[in-house]
Protein backbone atom coordinates (compact mmCIF):
# COMPACT_ATOMS: atom_id res chain seq x y z
CA UNK A 1 0.00 0.00 0.00
CA UNK A 2 1.01 3.57 -0.82
CA UNK A 3 1.83 6.02 1.63
CA UNK A 4 -0.34 9.16 0.72
CA UNK A 5 -1.90 12.34 2.40
CA UNK A 6 -5.41 13.31 3.04
CA UNK A 7 -7.56 16.48 4.32
CA UNK A 8 -9.99 15.82 6.66
CA UNK A 9 -12.58 18.47 8.27
CA UNK A 10 -13.99 17.36 11.60
CA UNK A 11 -14.72 20.09 15.11
CA UNK A 12 -13.95 19.16 18.25
CA UNK A 13 -14.82 20.54 22.01
CA UNK A 14 -11.09 22.32 23.06
CA UNK A 15 -10.97 23.12 27.27
CA UNK A 16 -9.80 26.32 27.09
CA UNK A 17 -8.08 27.27 30.60
CA UNK A 18 -11.28 29.74 30.96
CA UNK A 19 -13.25 26.67 30.84
CA UNK A 20 -11.40 24.54 32.67
CA UNK A 21 -11.26 26.92 36.08
CA UNK A 22 -15.22 27.33 35.74
CA UNK A 23 -15.38 23.67 35.85
CA UNK A 24 -13.16 23.32 38.56
CA UNK A 25 -14.40 25.72 40.68
CA UNK A 26 -18.09 24.51 40.29
CA UNK A 27 -16.94 21.38 41.90
CA UNK A 28 -14.92 23.05 44.50
CA UNK A 29 -16.90 23.44 48.18
CA UNK A 30 -17.00 26.53 49.91
CA UNK A 31 -14.25 26.06 51.79
CA UNK A 32 -11.98 25.19 48.92
CA UNK A 33 -13.59 28.45 47.41
CA UNK A 34 -12.14 30.63 49.74
CA UNK A 35 -8.58 28.62 49.65
CA UNK A 36 -8.52 28.97 46.00
CA UNK A 37 -8.96 32.65 46.32
CA UNK A 38 -6.59 33.26 49.14
CA UNK A 39 -4.07 31.58 46.69
CA UNK A 40 -5.14 33.71 43.69
CA UNK A 41 -4.68 36.93 45.90
CA UNK A 42 -1.52 36.32 46.40
CA UNK A 43 -0.15 35.52 43.33
CA UNK A 44 -2.18 38.30 41.40
CA UNK A 45 -1.26 42.06 42.30
CA UNK A 46 -4.33 42.61 39.97
CA UNK A 47 -6.88 41.06 42.51
CA UNK A 48 -7.96 42.02 45.71
CA UNK A 49 -10.81 41.86 48.11
CA UNK A 50 -13.65 44.56 47.46
CA UNK A 51 -15.25 46.99 50.45
CA UNK A 52 -17.96 45.46 52.41
CA UNK A 53 -20.41 48.64 52.10
CA UNK A 54 -19.89 47.67 47.92
CA UNK A 55 -22.75 46.68 46.41
CA UNK A 56 -23.30 42.84 45.12
CA UNK A 57 -24.77 41.81 42.28
CA UNK A 58 -26.63 38.81 44.39
CA UNK A 59 -27.53 41.76 47.59
CA UNK A 60 -31.32 41.57 45.80
CA UNK A 61 -33.87 40.51 47.57
CA UNK A 62 -35.32 36.51 47.85
CA UNK A 63 -38.01 36.15 45.03
CA UNK A 64 -38.64 33.25 42.54
CA UNK A 65 -35.42 32.99 40.09
CA UNK A 66 -37.74 32.38 37.16
CA UNK A 67 -38.66 35.89 37.79
CA UNK A 68 -35.47 37.49 38.74
CA UNK A 69 -33.78 35.92 35.72
CA UNK A 70 -36.57 37.16 32.86
CA UNK A 71 -36.16 40.72 34.51
CA UNK A 72 -34.68 41.76 31.01
CA UNK A 73 -34.16 39.78 27.85
CA UNK A 74 -29.96 40.46 27.91
CA UNK A 75 -30.10 38.63 31.87
CA UNK A 76 -32.08 36.02 30.30
CA UNK A 77 -29.68 35.18 27.46
CA UNK A 78 -26.81 35.45 29.40
CA UNK A 79 -27.82 32.90 31.96
CA UNK A 80 -29.20 30.17 29.27
CA UNK A 81 -26.06 30.79 27.10
CA UNK A 82 -23.75 29.75 30.76
CA UNK A 83 -25.31 26.80 30.96
CA UNK A 84 -25.89 24.43 27.75
CA UNK A 85 -24.88 21.20 27.31
CA UNK A 86 -21.07 19.83 28.08
CA UNK A 87 -20.07 23.58 27.56
CA UNK A 88 -21.88 24.93 30.27
CA UNK A 89 -19.48 27.33 30.86
CA UNK A 90 -18.62 29.99 27.55
CA UNK A 91 -15.45 30.62 26.28
CA UNK A 92 -15.87 34.34 25.28
CA UNK A 93 -14.96 36.87 27.56
CA UNK A 94 -17.53 38.60 29.40
CA UNK A 95 -17.55 41.84 30.86
CA UNK A 96 -16.29 43.26 33.98
CA UNK A 97 -16.94 45.23 36.66
CA UNK A 98 -14.16 46.54 38.69
CA UNK A 99 -16.45 46.99 41.70
CA UNK A 100 -18.49 43.56 40.70
CA UNK A 101 -18.61 40.52 42.28
CA UNK A 102 -18.71 39.14 45.82
CA UNK A 103 -18.47 38.30 49.57
CA UNK A 104 -16.61 39.25 52.69
CA UNK A 105 -14.07 42.35 53.26
CA UNK A 106 -10.81 40.78 54.93
CA UNK A 107 -10.30 44.67 56.82
CA UNK A 108 -8.73 43.91 59.37
CA UNK A 109 -9.78 47.21 60.97
CA UNK A 110 -13.79 46.69 60.53
CA UNK A 111 -13.74 42.29 60.24
CA UNK A 112 -14.81 40.86 63.76
CA UNK A 113 -13.39 37.35 64.46
CA UNK A 114 -15.49 34.92 66.61
CA UNK A 115 -14.60 34.36 70.47
CA UNK A 116 -12.06 31.01 70.38
CA UNK A 117 -13.21 28.41 72.91
CA UNK A 118 -10.62 27.49 75.48
CA UNK A 119 -8.90 24.03 74.93
CA UNK A 120 -10.17 21.67 76.61
CA UNK A 121 -7.35 19.44 78.84
CA UNK A 122 -7.35 16.16 77.08
CA UNK A 123 -8.00 12.97 79.10
CA UNK A 124 -4.37 12.14 80.22
CA UNK A 125 -3.46 15.47 81.41
CA UNK A 126 -6.85 15.64 83.14
CA UNK A 127 -5.67 12.94 84.93
CA UNK A 128 -1.83 13.42 85.61
CA UNK A 129 -3.48 16.85 87.04
CA UNK A 130 -5.53 15.03 89.23
CA UNK A 131 -3.20 12.64 90.40
CA UNK A 132 -0.48 16.00 91.39
CA UNK A 133 -2.96 16.71 94.13
CA UNK A 134 -3.44 13.36 95.29
CA UNK A 135 -1.93 12.17 98.83
CA UNK A 136 -0.06 8.99 97.11
CA UNK A 137 3.74 9.07 97.88
CA UNK A 138 5.79 9.09 94.78
CA UNK A 139 6.41 5.40 93.74
CA UNK A 140 2.04 4.89 94.02
CA UNK A 141 2.24 8.23 91.66
CA UNK A 142 4.87 6.54 88.87
CA UNK A 143 2.84 3.89 88.90
CA UNK A 144 -0.63 5.70 88.94
CA UNK A 145 0.83 7.82 85.81
CA UNK A 146 2.22 4.63 84.17
CA UNK A 147 -1.62 3.05 83.83
CA UNK A 148 -2.35 6.35 82.89
CA UNK A 149 -0.19 6.71 79.91
CA UNK A 150 -1.42 3.03 79.03
CA UNK A 151 -5.11 3.95 78.56
CA UNK A 152 -6.86 4.54 75.29
CA UNK A 153 -9.01 7.22 73.61
CA UNK A 154 -12.29 5.90 75.32
CA UNK A 155 -10.32 5.70 78.95
CA UNK A 156 -10.13 1.88 78.94
CA UNK A 157 -6.85 -0.23 79.77
CA UNK A 158 -6.60 -2.57 77.04
CA UNK A 159 -3.26 -4.01 78.31
CA UNK A 160 -3.21 -7.01 80.40
CA UNK A 161 -1.73 -6.60 83.67
CA UNK A 162 0.97 -9.51 83.71
CA UNK A 163 1.99 -7.78 80.27
CA UNK A 164 2.76 -4.90 81.52
CA UNK A 165 4.71 -5.98 84.59
CA UNK A 166 6.54 -8.48 82.12
CA UNK A 167 7.60 -5.18 80.10
CA UNK A 168 8.51 -3.14 82.69
CA UNK A 169 12.42 -2.92 83.33
CA UNK A 170 13.44 -4.83 86.51
CA UNK A 171 15.18 -1.61 87.98
CA UNK A 172 12.14 -0.09 88.19
CA UNK A 173 10.67 -2.54 90.90
CA UNK A 174 7.08 -2.52 90.29
CA UNK A 175 5.39 -5.85 90.46
CA UNK A 176 2.15 -6.65 89.67
CA UNK A 177 0.75 -6.30 93.38
CA UNK A 178 1.71 -2.83 92.64
CA UNK A 179 -0.03 -2.33 89.36
CA UNK A 180 -3.15 -3.80 90.83
CA UNK A 181 -3.48 -1.45 93.88
CA UNK A 182 -1.96 1.72 91.49
CA UNK A 183 -5.57 0.34 88.79
CA UNK A 184 -7.99 0.56 91.96
CA UNK A 185 -6.36 4.12 92.65
CA UNK A 186 -6.87 5.14 89.07
CA UNK A 187 -10.54 3.70 88.96
CA UNK A 188 -11.59 5.69 92.16
CA UNK A 189 -10.85 9.03 90.77
CA UNK A 190 -13.30 11.63 90.40
CA UNK A 191 -14.40 10.08 87.08
CA UNK A 192 -16.00 6.66 86.99
CA UNK A 193 -15.58 4.19 84.73
CA UNK A 194 -11.92 4.85 83.53
CA UNK A 195 -9.56 2.45 84.21
CA UNK A 196 -11.85 -0.59 83.57
CA UNK A 197 -10.72 -3.70 81.44
CA UNK A 198 -13.88 -4.00 79.52
CA UNK A 199 -17.32 -2.95 79.13
CA UNK A 200 -18.98 -4.89 82.49
CA UNK A 201 -16.15 -3.54 84.79
CA UNK A 202 -16.51 -0.09 83.23
CA UNK A 203 -20.37 0.36 83.81
CA UNK A 204 -20.01 -1.68 86.83
CA UNK A 205 -17.63 0.94 88.41
CA UNK A 206 -20.03 3.66 87.00
CA UNK A 207 -23.02 1.98 89.40
CA UNK A 208 -20.60 1.26 92.29
CA UNK A 209 -20.24 5.24 92.44
CA UNK A 210 -23.74 5.75 92.75
CA UNK A 211 -25.38 5.82 96.23
CA UNK A 212 -25.95 3.02 97.94
CA UNK A 213 -29.82 3.50 98.24
CA UNK A 214 -30.09 3.56 94.82
CA UNK A 215 -32.84 1.70 93.84
CA UNK A 216 -32.24 -1.20 92.37
CA UNK A 217 -28.09 -0.34 92.10
CA UNK A 218 -27.31 -4.04 93.21
CA UNK A 219 -29.65 -5.65 90.51
CA UNK A 220 -27.94 -3.21 87.58
CA UNK A 221 -24.44 -4.65 88.96
CA UNK A 222 -25.07 -7.92 89.05
CA UNK A 223 -26.13 -7.54 84.98
CA UNK A 224 -23.20 -5.74 84.22
CA UNK A 225 -20.98 -8.13 85.88
CA UNK A 226 -22.44 -11.22 85.01
CA UNK A 227 -25.12 -10.98 82.53
CA UNK A 228 -24.20 -8.48 80.48
CA UNK A 229 -24.51 -10.44 77.00
CA UNK A 230 -28.11 -11.83 78.12
CA UNK A 231 -29.16 -8.08 78.78
CA UNK A 232 -27.39 -6.65 75.34
CA UNK A 233 -30.21 -9.66 73.69
CA UNK A 234 -33.11 -8.97 75.39
CA UNK A 235 -33.56 -11.98 76.55
CA UNK A 236 -35.32 -10.94 79.88
CA UNK A 237 -37.16 -14.00 80.96
CA UNK A 238 -33.74 -15.52 80.92
CA UNK A 239 -32.48 -12.95 83.54
CA UNK A 240 -35.44 -13.23 85.37
CA UNK A 241 -35.18 -16.76 85.96
CA UNK A 242 -31.55 -16.25 86.44
CA UNK A 243 -31.95 -13.54 89.30
CA UNK A 244 -35.57 -13.61 90.46
CA UNK A 245 -36.35 -10.28 90.03
CA UNK A 246 -39.62 -8.87 88.54
CA UNK A 247 -40.44 -6.94 86.07
CA UNK A 248 -40.19 -3.17 87.80
CA UNK A 249 -36.99 -4.30 89.01
CA UNK A 250 -35.63 -5.31 85.99
CA UNK A 251 -36.42 -2.36 84.27
CA UNK A 252 -35.69 -0.20 87.09
CA UNK A 253 -32.11 -1.62 87.01
CA UNK A 254 -31.82 -1.65 82.86
CA UNK A 255 -32.97 2.49 83.35
CA UNK A 256 -30.12 2.94 85.66
CA UNK A 257 -27.82 0.67 82.84
CA UNK A 258 -29.23 2.81 80.25
CA UNK A 259 -27.93 6.47 81.41
CA UNK A 260 -24.35 5.24 81.74
CA UNK A 261 -21.67 5.84 80.04
CA UNK A 262 -19.90 3.51 77.65
CA UNK A 263 -16.98 5.03 77.14
CA UNK A 264 -16.23 7.83 79.68
CA UNK A 265 -13.35 9.03 77.90
CA UNK A 266 -14.63 10.11 74.98
CA UNK A 267 -15.83 13.22 77.43
CA UNK A 268 -12.38 14.41 77.06
CA UNK A 269 -12.03 13.60 73.08
CA UNK A 270 -10.72 16.99 71.09
CA UNK A 271 -11.72 16.33 68.09
CA UNK A 272 -13.09 19.54 66.67
CA UNK A 273 -16.46 19.77 64.91
CA UNK A 274 -16.58 20.29 61.24
CA UNK A 275 -18.87 23.98 60.59
CA UNK A 276 -20.96 24.03 57.22
CA UNK A 277 -21.50 27.72 55.54
CA UNK A 278 -23.96 26.71 53.56
CA UNK A 279 -24.20 28.26 49.77
CA UNK A 280 -28.43 28.89 49.31
CA UNK A 281 -30.52 30.00 52.00
CA UNK A 282 -34.34 28.89 51.83
CA UNK A 283 -36.82 31.26 53.06
CA UNK A 284 -40.84 31.54 52.16
CA UNK A 285 -40.84 35.03 50.79
CA UNK A 286 -45.04 35.80 49.34
CA UNK A 287 -46.02 32.30 50.45
CA UNK A 288 -43.35 30.67 48.39
CA UNK A 289 -40.53 28.82 48.77
CA UNK A 290 -37.68 30.63 47.45
CA UNK A 291 -33.75 30.11 47.48
CA UNK A 292 -31.34 32.85 47.86
CA UNK A 293 -27.18 32.99 47.91
CA UNK A 294 -25.52 33.16 51.13
CA UNK A 295 -23.36 36.32 50.92
CA UNK A 296 -21.09 34.89 53.60
CA UNK A 297 -20.20 31.92 51.09
CA UNK A 298 -19.42 34.42 48.24
CA UNK A 299 -15.67 36.02 48.33
CA UNK A 300 -16.07 39.59 47.08
CA UNK A 301 -13.21 40.70 44.22
CA UNK A 302 -12.41 43.13 42.18
CA UNK A 303 -10.19 43.94 39.91
CA UNK A 304 -6.80 46.29 41.75
CA UNK A 305 -7.71 49.63 39.92
CA UNK A 306 -4.55 51.31 40.65
CA UNK A 307 -2.06 47.99 38.51
CA UNK A 308 -5.04 48.58 35.87
CA UNK A 309 -3.90 52.48 35.56
CA UNK A 310 -0.63 51.53 35.71
CA UNK A 311 -0.95 48.86 32.63
CA UNK A 312 -3.04 51.55 30.60
CA UNK A 313 0.23 53.78 31.28
CA UNK A 314 2.79 51.33 29.95
CA UNK A 315 3.93 50.10 26.31
CA UNK A 316 3.18 46.32 25.43
CA UNK A 317 6.71 45.87 25.65
CA UNK A 318 6.55 45.65 28.99
CA UNK A 319 3.12 44.74 29.66
CA UNK A 320 2.62 41.19 28.86
CA UNK A 321 2.61 39.78 31.89
CA UNK A 322 0.57 42.21 33.94
CA UNK A 323 -1.85 42.04 31.05
CA UNK A 324 -1.92 38.03 31.39
CA UNK A 325 -2.51 38.79 34.84
CA UNK A 326 -5.37 41.12 34.30
CA UNK A 327 -7.24 38.53 32.00
CA UNK A 328 -6.44 35.81 35.28
CA UNK A 329 -8.43 38.04 37.29
CA UNK A 330 -10.87 39.02 35.46
CA UNK A 331 -11.62 35.14 34.38
CA UNK A 332 -11.68 34.21 38.18
CA UNK A 333 -14.27 37.11 38.66
CA UNK A 334 -16.56 35.99 35.97
CA UNK A 335 -16.15 32.26 37.06
CA UNK A 336 -16.63 32.57 40.83
CA UNK A 337 -19.98 34.62 39.32
CA UNK A 338 -21.41 31.88 37.36
CA UNK A 339 -20.29 29.25 39.96
CA UNK A 340 -22.68 31.07 42.46
CA UNK A 341 -25.34 31.92 39.36
CA UNK A 342 -25.53 28.18 38.62
CA UNK A 343 -25.85 26.93 42.16
CA UNK A 344 -28.21 29.49 42.97
CA UNK A 345 -30.62 28.36 39.73
CA UNK A 346 -29.86 24.52 40.86
CA UNK A 347 -30.93 25.13 44.22
CA UNK A 348 -34.64 27.09 43.16
CA UNK A 349 -35.07 24.30 40.89
CA UNK A 350 -34.92 21.70 43.60
CA UNK A 351 -36.96 24.00 45.89
CA UNK A 352 -40.24 24.23 43.51
CA UNK A 353 -39.58 20.54 43.01
CA UNK A 354 -39.11 19.31 47.26
CA UNK A 355 -41.47 21.78 48.51
CA UNK A 356 -43.62 19.70 50.60
CA UNK A 357 -40.71 18.72 52.23
CA UNK A 358 -40.60 22.61 53.31
CA UNK A 359 -43.89 22.43 54.54
CA UNK A 360 -44.00 19.09 56.07
CA UNK A 361 -40.44 17.40 56.85
CA UNK A 362 -38.84 13.86 55.43
CA UNK A 363 -42.33 12.45 54.78
CA UNK A 364 -42.97 15.22 51.92
CA UNK A 365 -39.92 14.32 49.78
CA UNK A 366 -40.59 13.50 46.59
CA UNK A 367 -38.55 11.15 43.96
CA UNK A 368 -35.98 13.28 42.21
CA UNK A 369 -33.39 12.47 39.90
CA UNK A 370 -30.04 15.05 38.34
CA UNK A 371 -31.84 14.46 35.01
CA UNK A 372 -35.03 16.06 35.85
CA UNK A 373 -33.29 19.06 37.05
CA UNK A 374 -30.78 18.86 33.90
CA UNK A 375 -33.58 18.97 31.24
CA UNK A 376 -35.42 21.77 33.39
CA UNK A 377 -32.41 23.87 33.07
CA UNK A 378 -30.87 22.78 30.21
CA UNK A 379 -27.84 21.96 31.54
CA UNK A 380 -25.63 18.93 30.99
CA UNK A 381 -26.14 16.43 33.90
CA UNK A 382 -22.76 16.40 35.15
CA UNK A 383 -23.09 20.48 35.82
CA UNK A 384 -26.24 19.74 37.65
CA UNK A 385 -24.29 17.04 39.60
CA UNK A 386 -20.82 19.61 40.24
CA UNK A 387 -23.37 22.16 41.22
CA UNK A 388 -24.76 19.75 44.11
CA UNK A 389 -21.69 18.13 44.81
CA UNK A 390 -20.69 19.79 48.76
CA UNK A 391 -23.01 22.34 47.90
CA UNK A 392 -25.26 23.07 51.71
CA UNK A 393 -28.85 24.49 51.80
CA UNK A 394 -29.82 26.31 55.04
CA UNK A 395 -33.66 25.62 55.59
CA UNK A 396 -36.13 26.39 58.31
CA UNK A 397 -35.71 22.71 59.27
CA UNK A 398 -31.67 22.91 59.18
CA UNK A 399 -28.90 22.55 56.59
CA UNK A 400 -28.76 19.74 54.36
CA UNK A 401 -26.51 18.80 50.94
CA UNK A 402 -28.20 19.47 47.97
CA UNK A 403 -27.70 15.55 47.28
CA UNK A 404 -30.00 14.82 50.65
CA UNK A 405 -32.68 16.37 47.73
CA UNK A 406 -32.12 13.51 45.41
CA UNK A 407 -33.59 9.97 45.83
CA UNK A 408 -34.96 7.21 44.03
CA UNK A 409 -38.79 6.20 44.26
CA UNK A 410 -41.34 3.21 44.91
CA UNK A 411 -44.33 3.09 42.65
CA UNK A 412 -47.79 2.93 44.81
CA UNK A 413 -50.93 1.66 44.22
CA UNK A 414 -52.17 4.79 42.49
CA UNK A 415 -49.35 4.30 40.12
CA UNK A 416 -47.72 7.15 41.15
CA UNK A 417 -44.08 6.97 42.95
CA UNK A 418 -43.28 7.59 46.74
CA UNK A 419 -39.62 8.48 47.71
CA UNK A 420 -37.35 6.27 49.48
CA UNK A 421 -36.46 9.33 51.53
CA UNK A 422 -39.72 9.58 52.82
CA UNK A 423 -40.47 5.82 53.05
CA UNK A 424 -37.90 6.26 55.69
CA UNK A 425 -39.35 8.71 58.06
CA UNK A 426 -42.50 6.70 57.91
CA UNK A 427 -40.43 3.60 58.76
CA UNK A 428 -39.06 5.54 61.93
CA UNK A 429 -42.56 6.88 62.64
CA UNK A 430 -43.70 3.68 62.96
CA UNK A 431 -41.02 2.37 64.92
CA UNK A 432 -41.14 5.68 67.37
CA UNK A 433 -44.81 4.12 67.67
CA UNK A 434 -45.02 0.66 68.15
CA UNK A 435 -45.37 -0.80 71.79
CA UNK A 436 -42.18 -1.64 73.41
CA UNK A 437 -43.70 -5.04 74.54
CA UNK A 438 -44.76 -6.24 70.92
CA UNK A 439 -42.04 -4.74 68.27
CA UNK A 440 -42.90 -4.05 65.05
CA UNK A 441 -42.00 -7.21 62.12
CA UNK A 442 -40.16 -5.86 59.04
CA UNK A 443 -43.16 -7.85 57.70
CA UNK A 444 -46.07 -5.90 59.69
CA UNK A 445 -44.32 -2.83 58.92
CA UNK A 446 -44.24 -4.02 55.07
CA UNK A 447 -48.32 -4.87 55.46
CA UNK A 448 -48.97 -1.59 57.47
CA UNK A 449 -47.12 0.43 54.45
CA UNK A 450 -49.46 -1.61 51.93
CA UNK A 451 -52.45 -0.82 53.51
CA UNK A 452 -51.54 3.03 52.61
CA UNK A 453 -50.95 2.46 49.35
CA UNK A 454 -46.93 1.87 49.38
CA UNK A 455 -45.80 -1.16 48.01
CA UNK A 456 -42.44 -2.32 49.85
CA UNK A 457 -41.22 -5.94 49.79
CA UNK A 458 -39.70 -6.97 53.35
CA UNK A 459 -36.39 -7.29 52.83
CA UNK A 460 -36.76 -3.26 51.36
CA UNK A 461 -38.15 -2.81 54.62
CA UNK A 462 -34.68 -4.47 56.74
CA UNK A 463 -32.46 -2.19 54.41
CA UNK A 464 -33.80 1.06 54.99
CA UNK A 465 -34.37 -0.44 58.87
CA UNK A 466 -30.40 -0.72 58.91
CA UNK A 467 -29.55 2.43 56.83
CA UNK A 468 -31.52 4.60 59.81
CA UNK A 469 -29.48 2.67 62.45
CA UNK A 470 -32.95 0.17 64.13
CA UNK A 471 -32.66 -2.59 65.78
CA UNK A 472 -33.84 -5.82 64.67
CA UNK A 473 -37.46 -6.77 66.83
CA UNK A 474 -35.36 -8.78 69.12
CA UNK A 475 -33.70 -6.36 70.25
CA UNK A 476 -36.09 -3.48 70.64
CA UNK A 477 -38.24 -5.30 72.82
CA UNK A 478 -38.64 -4.09 76.17
CA UNK A 479 -39.66 -5.24 79.59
Amino acid sequence: MKPSLQLRVSQQLTLTPQLQQAIRLLQLSTQDIHQEVAQMLETNPMLEMADESEPSVFSSPPQPLAQHSTANADESEQAHSDDRGPDDFGNEPADWNTRGSMSRSTDDEDETYPEQAAEQASLREHLHAQLTTSMLDEKDRKVVGLLIDALDENGYLAQDLKELAELLPAELDITLDDLETALVQLQHMDQPGLGARNLGECLALQLKALPEDTPQRDLAIQLVSSHLDVLAAHDFTRIKKLLHCTNDELRTAQHLIIELNPKPGSEFDQSIADYVVPDVVVEKYKNKWCARLNADAMPKLRVNQIYANILQQRGEKNSLQLATQLQEAKWLIKNLQQRFETILRVAQAIVERQGNFFEHGEIGMRPLVLREIADALEMHESTVSRSTTQKFMLTPRGIYEFKHFFGSGLSTESGGTCSSTAIRELIKQLVSAEDGQKPLTDSRMSEILAQQGIVVARRTIAKYREALRILPVNLRKSI
